[in-house]
């Protein structure tokens, strides 16, 4: 599996296990995720399947791996120190949109309609 925390220029901690990252992330995902993506929306093209990803590793339901997954790709885009700063015009969210896009794809499987439906709902309440 793909190491997350290598891009999130985070160190992994040998003195927390894996399951602790990942409530880690998961409260860093809650924080701020949806502030950011309601700053950016107009920006990136795919707003909604972003938002049923973030609905799919909030259910209690999605197995562990795939909310781990999508909680590292979920993080990385809302950690404003990354590969590429998101300030820079033209190219700023081209490696959170690659990280994001790879996420999604490897765990689609496991985003439901309800997930798809929530992320619509969301998305025309923000308009």
């Amino acid at each position: 599996m793909f190491n997350m925390r290598f891009i999130q220029l985070r160190k992994p901690d040998p003195n927390k296990p894996e399951d602790v990252l990942l409530e880690d992330d998961e409260k860093l995902v809650k924080q701020k995720f949806l502030q950011k993506l309601k700053r950016v929306a107009a920006k990136i093209s795919f707003s909604e399947k972003l938002l049923a990803a973030y609905f799919c590793a909030m259910d209690t339901n999605t197995p562990i791996r795939v909310k781990a997954i999508l909680m590292a790709a979920l993080a990385y885009f809302v950690v404003p120190a990354d590969l590429i700063p998101d300030f820079l015009v033209g190219l700023g969210y081209t490696d959170d949109i690659s990280v994001l896009v790879s996420a999604i794809t490897s765990v689609n499987a496991h985003v439901k309609e309800e997930h798809r439906q929530k992320a619509g709902d969301l998305l025309k309440d923000l308009d």
